[in-house]
């Protein structure tokens, strides 16, 4: 789910590198709230996923 090029461009202007499993766990993570979001969403009674879904 995520752009490792963009990851990996953001930590190289904090000065720090991307560990091989990184970008796989990040993934997971924007995964797992994605559904999240989703979930709350349908519970809500809507359609439309919003910030406050998080």
């Amino acid at each position: 789910m995520v752009v490792q090029s963009h990851v990996k461009e953001t930590l190289a202007k904090m000065g720090l590198r991307c560990g091989g499993d990184f970008c796989d766990a990040l993934s997971k993570a924007c995964e797992d709230l994605v559904k999240k979001a989703a979930w709350r969403c349908k519970e809500n009674k809507r359609q439309t996923v919003y910030g406050c879904d998080c």
